[in-house]
């Protein structure tokens, strides 16, 4: 602050009752972000002599005044407390909680952050937050364990990009099977020191020839055994993928019937099955969840473009964010195109945005009728994927999740 606009007295910054009354109607010339810095600074100061009350109603100010200051201040104490050792623990989860570009500091150096305030973050806090965790120096299998469970591959890039970062066997299982469908985790996988050898081993059937060669160089197993895995990827690329079994085993229909029973059977699992790869599992339960009998579910799902999966995701519950993966994956799966083009991409958002999960499942009919309107919404695959869709257009009139 410059000149006359610095106003609050000693007896000011000491009397809680004054500067919650200044916080509500600043007067005599202090300024929302004069008072901001001095409660800020006086609960770094005396945090550990005040009382619950005392820290209660300091929180409350910060909160109220958070929204009127400018972030280049937020951000400014942000940095200063990132590495202060003493600072209260509450007003650096006040600040961790605020946008990214204020927590940044503190996620990533404040020696103060917990690991359960770490796992709160990934649970509670957005894409851009687990984003910082997972570049989090030293961070443990626990945490890595809760983002290598994300879909995000500005996450998941992070986190293997943390060469500090302790992630277990499980976890690494994980981040490869995704590396089938993101490839631009392929390489920084390969060069973690970690990575199991099998699993880098395993690698090698979807990975460029460079890196092949780089699992070959630098890993520690038997050449043979690369060489066998170079030779299946051979074979898998030039053969027909093998098909679904149809129908599916008696024991694939009779697991997704008693987890619908239950009411496990969710979007989750879905996920789980088309990362491990069991597609009779994955398209029974999506048909399931759909309401829709399997022999209508696969031609609509895999013949219709990436509207029919759009709009068969957004009915189940599975979120724009992950759209692509249920797209690559089991495209990938069955040696079809993976490739979205801008109009499908554009159609797809046009999906999500336009309908709720129950304007997407509305007027749904018993499975045994055959005819659920999630697929009857959407146009024959040979008119294109913007081609004419007057069911779409009415319920995308509806509001928004």
């Amino acid at each position: 602050m410059q000149g006359n606009s610095v106003a609050l007295t000693a007896h000011d910054m000491s009397d809680m009752g004054r500067l919650a009354q200044l916080a509500m109607n600043p007067q005599s010339g202090a300024s929302r972000e004069e008072i901001y810095l001095a409660v800020a600074s006086l609960y770094r100061i005396q945090g550990s002599g005040l009382n619950n009350r005392e820290r209660e109603l300091m929180r409350e100010i910060l909160k109220r005044l958070t929204r009127d200051v400018e972030m280049a201040i937020r951000i400014a104490l942000a940095e200063r407390l990132a590495e202060d050792t003493t600072a209260p623990h509450d007003l650096i989860l006040l600040l961790v909680d605020d946008t990214i570009e204020v927590a940044r500091p503190l996620i990533i150096n404040s020696p103060l952050l917990t690991e359960s305030d770490v796992l709160r973050l990934i649970a509670e806090a957005g894409m851009s937050h687990q984003e910082a965790v997972a570049g989090r120096p030293h961070i443990g299998v626990p945490v890595t364990d809760a983002l290598a469970k994300s879909d995000a591959e500005s996450v998941l890039l992070a986190l293997v990009r943390n060469a500090t970062a302790k992630i277990s066997s499980a976890s690494y299982e994980t981040l490869v099977q995704k590396s089938r469908a993101l490839s631009g985790l392929q390489e920084p996988l390969i060069r973690r020191p970690d990575l199991p050898p099998q699993l880098a081993n395993n690698m090698c059937e979807w990975v460029s020839d460079a890196l092949k060669t780089y699992i070959k160089t630098n890993y520690k197993m038997a050449t043979k055994d690369v060489d066998a895995a170079m030779s299946r990827a051979h074979v898998v690329l030039k053969s027909e993928p093998s098909g679904p079994k149809d129908p599916p085993a008696d024991s694939a229909q009779k697991l997704i019937e008693k987890m619908a029973a239950s009411g496990q059977l969710k979007a989750g699992f879905l996920m789980r099955v088309l990362s491990q790869g069991q597609m009779d599992l994955f398209d029974l339960a999506f048909a399931r969840l759909l309401d829709i009998e399997l022999a209508r579910f696969r031609p609509a799902f895999y013949e219709r473009g990436a509207r029919a999966v759009a709009l068969s995701c957004r009915a189940a519950g599975i979120d724009r964010s992950v759209f692509p993966t249920v797209f690559n994956l089991s495209r990938q799966a069955r040696g079809l195109p993976v490739v979205l083009a801008a109009a499908e991409i554009q159609a797809a958002d046009a999906i999500f945005a336009g309908f709720t999960r129950q304007t997407a499942m509305a007027n749904s009919t018993p499975r045994c009728c055959n005819s659920s309107p999630v697929f009857q919404a959407l146009p024959d695959a040979r008119a294109g994927v913007l081609g004419s869709r007057p069911q779409v257009a009415k319920r995308q009139a509806l509001p928004k999740a």
